[in-house]
């Protein structure tokens, strides 16, 4: 599922072509994602971890408590480890950057079916690291504090990065307004930001930081 015409578009050719792989139903959201996965019950689902209407990470999750058995890979623009890990803590078993050669999707997806985890080998060696507790070296201290943050406050976060306001954050994940304001009281708690100016700059420059290339 992919907010993206064309990428649902390109992704359906591709998993059609192969013997072993088909294609059942399509979404371009996280309600309508819902919807056709309990109606059509497939073996598994491709996620985008940025959605027009919902989030990523909070659909792993919902996907995971309504099928465990679904094989979930997510195929993300993010190239940060980062975003690998939060996903398959979240209840996902591969995890694809849209510019990754295409035979990764396909082998993302059929070592997924067998209930092994699919990552490339920089996140493998990035989440093996800090598994082990030799991780963050490279980071900034910015791109690391975020890390105390939970996924939506990720998300909310991340939204006013991208220069959305409360209220369109509120309708983008499909929550109240007054929840957004939580969420963004203890995102500026937990970074130590004194004021909504500084949450927003610190969000805009956390973006930038993470912008995958070419955008």
């Amino acid at each position: 599922m992919d907010d993206h015409p064309l990428v649902r578009e390109w992704l359906s050719a591709l998993i059609n072509q192969q013997p072993d792989l088909e294609v059942c139903g399509e979404a371009d959201g996280a309600p309508g994602a819902l919807a056709a996965i309990a109606e059509l019950r497939p073996d598994a689902a491709v996620v985008d971890l940025t959605l027009r209407k919902g989030s990523g990470i909070e659909l792993i999750k919902d996907l995971r408590r309504l099928r465990p058995e679904l094989a979930i890979v997510v195929l993300s623009m993010h190239d940060e480890p980062f975003y690998a890990e939060r996903s398959l803590r979240a209840g996902a078993r591969g995890y694809v950057v849209k510019r990754e050669a295409t035979k990764k999707v396909l082998a993302a997806l059929r070592a997924a079916l067998t209930g092994a985890i699919y990552v490339n080998e920089e996140f493998a060696a990035a989440l093996l690291a800090r598994n082990l507790g030799r991780s963050g070296a490279s980071a900034g201290a910015e791109r690391s504090s975020v890390e105390v943050l939970s996924d939506r406050e990720l998300e909310v976060f991340r939204l006013l990065g991208q220069g959305q306001t409360t209220a369109s954050i509120a309708d983008t994940l499909s929550i109240s307004l007054k929840t957004v304001q939580a969420y963004c009281a203890r995102v500026k708690e937990k970074l130590g930001l004194a004021n909504a100016n500084e949450l927003l700059r610190a969000a805009v420059r956390w973006l930038e930081g993470n912008a995958p290339p070419g955008r």
